[in-house]
């Protein structure tokens, strides 16, 4: 049997930095398993060709749920990456941090350690960033986070049209406020992606304590007792790990992973022929993610992409990058959008992603024709789902339950994004350039119902699932890890991923993660914060 100090099971964009941290010491062993492929392919590294990946489907899996009344009984269907790298390989690079008030929740909850206050050092710890040097960013950092290179007309527009809107500009998401309407910045570097791998991997896979294995598939984590002693793999191979398991593979197949190993509801595994290690009822429960619902309109004139990856405009763009650097391939597509409060809370509910054109989804085509798409998604969610097993196969996907509006707060959080898109879109930076409203269909807005209707058949994730391993104190009883990441009930074992957020962020969830798997380094080896907070 091959043994490792430390097993690190998924290479996304936590499990680089993690593989990274811990082979920083020479003495250490370290295995880093990821299922999919290198991060080999071209069209990863350009920003604006992401869409491509996904479209490709080589390097991301396409989990899908069960169907869901709470949107018309469609498949919830959530992408991750596949790749080296993870999401922060497919994803469209845009860097959010989330709210201050989301990690002071956390630490309210009983998380010791995880306060804005004790996070904000370790985001500027990882930054690189291109133009804020202040008390809320840094300069030092791997994680290039970049301005946007290429700004579309059709983003300017929106943010100008959001301000006619009443919705003030923010040319800073991560500072004092997350609220208002701008660019984003993004995790790019010179016109090029600058993914979790690159920022983090790259400089330590050249390493000779650190392996990694790509294409490989964990079946489950090996005990000695209650210690976590290793993984078994698919092939039914064993590698021993001397020190510790760390879970790194996302919040769909680390629960399952657990559950496979024992860890998990008692009488779920039991049913499944599973001998328990741990009874952690909170395994696969709380799963969380964000929605959306886009409000589309067509412009009198052919100035989206639509169009822009056919023909001799692909060819030009191409050579415009390839030789400079410079146009329409550098964006990362979602340039644009921001925070609003729609519900007199006193903190943005709502966060906008728009695409300078008009887009569609699995169960619908997109429109043919120029224009773009506000997309509008409810930030926290109360609606929660499940990841089961759907047996003791370790081949099986897992069963989960996205959990879509089952709690009704959440349809009329994200029918009030959608009523002020349609109100932005109506502005007249917007209107002038805006031949028709394609979505939703022009008078709905004045028909409650057939608004609901419409968010419930057209809301789709925007790839964000959190929360089924989460993070909580010994009196929460469906707490699975400790506020250092540890399983509770088993030693050598840790989930450093986004599974262990109790409640989903306000924003994209990439920045958090990395920062989660930077928290879980330094508890490993107890390295103290380098910048000052």
């Amino acid at each position: 049997m091959s043994s490792f100090d430390y097993i690190v099971v998924g290479g996304g964009s936590s499990g680089c930095v993690l593989a990274s941290r811990l082979s920083e010491d020479p003495g250490s062993r370290v295995l880093l398993i990821e299922s999919g492929r290198r991060d080999t392919h071209p069209w990863i590294h350009i920003p604006s060709t992401f869409f491509k990946v996904i479209a490709k489907g080589r390097d991301i899996v396409a989990y899908v749920g069960e169907k869901s009344e709470g949107v018309n009984n469609r498949d919830s269907i959530v992408l991750q990456g596949h790749v080296i790298g993870g999401g922060s390989s497919v994803n469209a690079m845009l860097y959010v941090r989330g709210h201050a008030n989301d990690y002071n929740h956390w630490a309210q909850l009983g998380n010791r350690g995880w306060s804005y206050e004790d996070v904000l050092p370790v985001f500027r710890d990882l930054e690189d960033n291109m133009v804020h040097s202040d008390a809320f960013h840094g300069t030092e950092g791997e994680l290039h986070v970049s301005e946007p290179r290429f700004k579309h007309p059709l983003s300017r527009a929106f943010i100008r049209a959001a301000q006619e809107a009443g919705l003030p500009y923010n040319p800073d998401f991560n500072g004092a406020e997350q609220e208002g309407v701008g660019f984003y910045q993004s995790t790019t570097h010179e016109g090029r992606r600058w993914s979790s791998a690159q920022a983090f991997l790259r400089k330590a896979e050249g390493r000779k304590n650190l392996e990694i294995r790509t294409q490989t598939r964990v079946a489950k984590v090996l005990f000695d007792g209650n210690r976590a002693c290793g993984v078994q793999l698919e092939d039914g191979s064993q590698i021993k790990a001397n020190r510790e398991v760390i879970l790194c593979a996302g919040a769909i197949e680390t629960p399952r992973l657990l559950q496979l190993s024992g860890i998990g509801p008692g009488a779920h595994l039991q049913s499944q022929g599973i001998a328990v290690v741990a009874d952690l009822p909170g395994v696969g429960e709380n799963y969380q993610d964000h929605l959306e619902s886009t409000v589309q309109g067509e412009t009198h004139e052919p100035i989206s992409f639509y169009g822009e990856d056919k023909g001799l405009r692909a060819v030009r763009h191409f050579l415009q990058y390839m030789t400079t650097k410079t146009g329409l391939m550098t964006s990362n597509v979602v340039e644009s959008g921001g925070f609003a409060d729609v519900s007199g809370m006193g903190q943005p509910d709502v966060q906008f992603h728009v695409l300078p054109f008009m887009v569609g989804w699995a169960d619908r085509a997109p429109v043919e024709r120029h224009g773009i798409a506000i997309g509008p998604c409810f930030l926290r969610p109360k609606s929660r789902g499940t990841v089961r097993l759907r047996s003791s196969n370790p081949k099986d996907r897992a069963l989960f339950d996205a959990g879509s509006f089952s709690d009704p707060d959440d349809l009329e959080v994200l029918v009030r994004g959608v009523l002020l898109g349609i109100k932005i879109l109506e502005q007249p930076s917007l209107a002038k350039l805006i031949k028709r409203r394609h979505l939703p269909e022009p008078g709905i807005e004045n028909d409650p119902a057939a608004l609901r209707s419409y968010v419930r058949q057209t809301a789709k994730t925007v790839f964000h699932p959190v929360g089924t391993a989460k993070m909580g104190p010994d009196t929460d009883p469906m707490a699975v890890v400790d506020d250092q990441l540890r399983v509770r009930g088993v030693t050598g074992l840790r989930v450093a991923d986004a599974s262990i957020m109790p409640t989903l962020i306000s924003g994209n969830t990439n920045a958090p993660t990395m920062m989660i798997a930077e928290k879980a380094a330094r508890f490993i080896t107890g390295k103290k914060l380098v910048a000052a907070a």
